[in-house]
């Protein structure tokens, strides 16, 4: 062969290897270059399983009838949920706790002056929607925990009812001492609403869904279209979970036959006033009977009258007795051991109870969790074995009070506490973009995850799809970080969901995923969240499904099979250091909010009462808060920037040295390092007034106003959650 031909030869050959090299997929995070080729041919092998009709199958039966806590439905998912576990491969059991959950045998909303009008106080059936019929066996529309009462009073309008609208109700002289308030969801989490209420004297509360928020404002209602019809009610609990969830007479340990229990009259976390839920159309009539000032504009919804505050003259008679017994909760845990790192787990989960029949929330995330199990069940008959220990639950309880999670959680606090490495949670799951949120320690893994599954829609990876989302819709600093950021952030969990007791009590890294966005809800804890609603109006065809599975399955596996655990700390410190910019900038609001109002006092901006026979006292000047000496928190954020970096070189230096310096760095001893570092982020005291959430502490009942009043109480609970 002519040297010319060999030269040319060698030039192609070497073009062709340098080009390879040059297209061959980096690293996964935690893995060498040679475990990763490996893992991925798994992980592909994984996201081709997941089928579209096993997801609608399965969403057919789970949601066929009402399955709330205590029903007969509920414990018949739970076994059904137990039986395809064990189809397909898994060690898989029941645990049992048995839990306060009230349900209600009285409910009355009638106004009584100046006219008569008695609220429906239900949700009818809809012709086309096969179960929306099913009314023997629905809960009928309540809120979960509230105090028995039987109350009669002046009606009062206060927007969403949280603290801010109290503070301009100040301003306008009204009070709601002795009063009924009439709010509306959003804003907030709905337990908020009664509590800040019954802080400011109020006697009772009514919480409805206004159509602006939640109604033909939004678009067509069903069954037309997705959104909340004029009788369609929310459900939900409104116990005060912020000062712990789970059952309200066991805080702190599991809910066992033979748990010791307080008093239920010694609950602490148990409304103090009679609470219910309305439609807009049991609300329209008391709203209109309102007189008083006019409500302000962003007070307005949609209904067609004018907003009025009150008080009065609408008087209403409100009443709530419910049954206050135990029922039996029905937690499905199925286990693949590990092969190699056995005591190490990783924990996934989502619950299975509903309100009614709960197509969307939780079914749509449930089916999706099913799916991911018999995926890896097909995977353990083609040889594969997970490193780690794979845990996934089925919660019960979750709708009432994250009962099932939490109990299961305190229950095998210890056993948690020395093995969990992550816990990663679903919900409901739609269509649309892919929701992030968790412990940032993970915000790069999960960012490497979404870059590797595909949009079933656009056909980008659902990171790409999410980032040009943030560009499109994001404030100017979120669109300069989309662009410009190496990792999208993402949101970070306060709870209203069952990630709360391992996040926040055990402190364990934790993730919540789901597509959103496109999904037009407005059916939330409602009869007509169901498989007719669903099929029409969500996830039609299920292909957001299939991701979600192919997504979460995706992060459990490198979880499992990571030789080095993929925690990384420069998101983190970016994340802590955003935090503490949030938190100076929230004492200077603070300070600037409270001269202003003072400054209002001293001119006479406070309006006299509406009511001619009291006498108006304007409310007293507030101390502004005074500055703080961030200096000790600019040094330790120095310190863990500088600790990051130490990490972060040292990392590198192990890698570019191969495998073999990674077993000398004692994988074992550094991924135990790592378990603990969200750990040591959870006080041991808990938060002042809430000492659950003290790294295994258990929940004593407080004294006094606890904090239920502050900013940080809303931002937990979004609107949504039990």
């Amino acid at each position: 062969m002519p040297r010319w031909t060999v030269a040319i030869v060698l030039c192609v050959f070497t073009l062709i290897v340098t080009a390879a090299a040059a297209e061959a997929p980096a690293p996964l995070q935690g893995f060498s270059a040679a475990s990763s080729q490996s893992e991925r041919e798994w992980e592909a092998k994984f996201q081709a399983i997941p089928e579209t009709s096993n997801l609608r199958d399965y969403m057919k039966r789970l949601s066929a009838y009402p399955h709330h806590v205590g029903s007969p439905y509920d414990k018949d998912n739970a076994e059904w949920i137990l039986s395809k576990f064990k189809e397909w491969g898994w060690d898989a059991h029941i645990e049992n706790f048995d839990v306060l959950f009230p349900t209600p045998k009285e409910r009355l909303v009638e106004m009584v002056e100046p006219s008569k009008f008695s609220a429906t106080l239900e949700e009818p059936t809809v012709p086309v929607d096969p179960t929306s019929n099913q009314h023997a066996q629905q809960l009928p529309t309540y809120n979960a925990y509230s105090a028995d009462g039987d109350v009669t009073a002046p009606l009062v309008y206060v927007n969403y009812g949280v603290p801010e609208d109290y503070e301009q109700l100040e301003r306008l002289g009204i009070s709601v001492k002795g009063a009924i308030v009439l709010a509306r969801y959003g804003h907030s989490w709905r337990g908020i609403k009664p509590k800040v209420a019954a802080e400011h004297g109020a006697v009772g509360c009514l919480i409805y869904s206004d159509p602006r928020d939640d109604g033909y404002f939004e678009g067509d209602v069903f069954p037309k279209g997705a959104y909340r019809p004029r009788e369609g009610v929310q459900r939900g609990s409104v116990m005060d979970m912020p000062l712990y969830p789970g059952d309200p007479l066991t805080p702190g340990v599991g809910a066992t036959k033979n748990a010791k229990r307080l008093p239920v009259k010694e609950a602490p976390t148990l409304t103090k006033i009679p609470v219910l839920p309305l439609s807009y159309g049991d609300a329209q009539p008391l709203l209109a009977a309102l007189a008083g000032p006019v409500a302000p504009a962003s007070w307005r919804g949609a209904l067609p009258i004018t907003y009025h505050i009150g008080p009065g003259p609408a008087k209403v008679h409100l009443r709530v007795q419910s049954n206050w017994d135990l029922k039996t909760l029905y937690d499905v845990i199925a286990r693949i051991p590990g092969s190699t790192y056995p005591d190490e787990w990783i924990i996934r989960g989502n619950h299975h109870d509903a309100w009614v029949n709960g197509a969307q929330d939780p079914v749509s995330a449930m089916v999706d969790e099913l799916e991911e199990a018999r995926a890896f069940g097909e995977l353990l008959k083609q040889g594969w074995k997970p490193k780690r220990t794979l845990i996934y639950c089925a919660w019960d309880g979750e709708e009432p009070a994250l009962l099932g999670s939490t109990e299961w959680a305190e229950e095998h606090a210890e056993e948690l506490r020395q093995h969990a490495v992550a816990y990663i949670n679903t919900d409901a799951n739609s269509r649309g973009y892919l929701d992030m949120s968790g412990s940032h320690t993970l915000e790069k893994f999960i960012n490497g995850v979404a870059r590797d599954i595909e949009d079933p829609e656009t056909h980008l990876s659902v990171w790409k799809r999410d980032q040009l989302n943030q560009i499109r819709r994001g404030s100017p600093q979120e669109r300069r970080e989309a662009r410009t950021r190496p990792d999208l952030r993402i949101g970070a969990m306060g709870s209203g969901s069952d990630y709360t007791v391992f996040l926040d009590h055990l402190g364990i890294a934790s993730l919540n995923l789901g597509y959103e966005g496109e999904d037009g809800g407005g059916i939330y804890h409602s009869i007509y969240d169901d498989f007719y609603w669903y099929t029409h109006f969500d996830d039609t065809t299920f292909v957001y499904g299939r991701a979600l599975a192919q997504t979460v399955g995706t992060a459990v596996l490198r979880l499992a099979n990571a030789e080095l655990l993929p925690f990384d700390f420069a998101d983190f410190t970016d994340t802590i250091r955003s935090y503490n910019d949030d938190l100076k900038q929230l004492l200077n609001n603070k300070q600037e909010n409270i001269r202003e109002r003072n400054k209002e006092i001293e001119e006479g901006v406070f309006t006299a009462t509406p009511d001619p026979t009291k006498t108006f006292v304007p409310p007293p000047a507030e101390p502004v808060p005074p500055y703080l000496n961030f200096a000790p928190m600019d040094n330790a954020l120095a310190a863990l920037a500088q600790s990051t970096e130490r990490y972060q070189k040292a990392l590198e230096k192990a890698q570019a040295n191969g495998a073999a310096a990674l077993t000398r760095a004692s994988l074992g001893a550094v991924n135990a390092t790592l378990m603990e570092s969200e750990r040591k982020l959870t006080s041991s005291q808990g938060l002042p007034g809430r000492p659950w959430g003290a790294l295994g502490g258990a929940a004593a009942p407080t004294t006094g106003k606890t904090f239920g009043a502050g900013a940080p109480l809303h931002a937990s609970f979004p609107d949504g959650g039990p």
